[in-house]
């Protein structure tokens, strides 16, 4: 026993112990280290998962939600432009109901005289020069000149 004891205390045995029990903790502990880190790892991927479904999920209704919100800016728009041409419309209306606004309007458009006066047809010599067409369209009645149109328009048609 005097040898197993000796052996047992040797410097030469002690150092084996420790460096068997160091590695031992070594081992341990790297052990230990890994399965947390496996363990994280673990965790961030199903959460990195659980993140891009979430994205993959939300992304066509979000599409469709800022899609429905310009259509719905472009309605809103659109009916603004609708009532304004509306009241345009209602006051052209007001004024055509007037009697004053209504002759005055024929006369201009339609270049007709009251009885008893006399009308004028005022020929502008500069562009009568550049085209003889623009001065027989002068020469003739009005609703000559919307039949030709009429009869161009057709003609270019075909």
């Amino acid at each position: 026993m005097a040898v197993k004891d000796r052996d047992r205390f040797s410097t030469a045995t002690r150092i084996r112990l420790l460096g068997e029990q160091t590695a031992a903790r070594v081992y341990r502990s790297q052990t230990k280290r890994q399965a947390r880190r496996s363990r994280l790892t673990g965790r961030a991927a199903l959460l990195a998962l659980v993140v891009c479904s979430l994205i993959v999920a939300l992304a066509y209704p979000m599409r469709q939600y800022v899609s429905q919100r310009a259509e719905i800016a472009d309605l809103q728009r659109q009916q603004e432009e609708a009532r304004q041409r509306v009241e345009e419309l209602r006051d052209l209306k007001a004024r055509w109901q007037d009697d004053a606004y209504a002759e005055q309007e024929i006369r201009r458009r339609l270049h007709y005289v009251m009885p008893g006066e006399t009308g004028f047809v005022v020929v502008d010599p500069g562009p009568a020069k550049q085209s003889r067409t623009d001065t027989r369209a002068a020469d003739r009645p009005w609703y000559a000149n919307v039949w030709d149109g009429v009869d161009k328009a057709d003609a270019a048609g075909r």
